[in-house]
């Protein structure tokens, strides 16, 4: 996964924790804006949580950024 993807993920699951709490889940979607202005990084995105991990649609935000963290 790349770096861009890598910062954005984790500032989306920080900015969501520090609003929502720890317990706060969330999807692939949530690192996009509603437009699809950037495909190939949506679609690393959906490659990595999907196909790759095989997450749910929703998964715990502090899951996901200790995911980025170890580099999975």
């Amino acid at each position: 996964m790349r770096q861009e993807l890598r910062t954005k993920i984790i500032e989306v699951c920080d900015k969501k924790i520090a609003s929502k709490g720890d317990n706060v889940g969330l999807s692939f979607y949530a690192f996009f804006a509603n437009k699809n202005n950037n495909p190939e990084l949506l679609i690393e995105a959906a490659t990595w949580w999907i196909q790759t991990h095989q997450l749910d649609h929703f998964v715990k935000a502090h899951k996901i950024k200790q995911m980025v963290l170890d580099n999975l």
